[in-house]
């Protein structure tokens, strides 16, 4: 994966899921809140120490993530 010095993976916070460098904030609840319809406005009001260039890392880390996905699909039995 590319790197993003925006997102971190620190073991020691949030049991390593990929959060905001310097904050306790997951890529995971970013992407919760915009699925749930938070503009970035209200997300940047919310959430003061972050700033508008760490939602679109989050959003090209989960990007880069589907990207990079394998998907294997599993074959379906025919029907006489």
């Amino acid at each position: 994966m590319k790197s993003n010095d925006r997102i971190i993976i620190d073991p020691n916070v949030l049991v390593g899921k990929p959060i905001l460098r310097g904050t306790r904030i997951s890529v995971e609840l970013l992407l919760e809140l915009l699925s749930n319809g938070w503009s970035h406005e209200e997300i940047l009001k919310n959430y003061p120490q972050i700033r508008r260039e760490d939602i679109f890392a989050a959003l090209k880390y989960a990007a880069i993530l589907l990207k990079e996905e394998h998907v294997y699909p599993i074959p379906q039995k025919v029907r006489a």
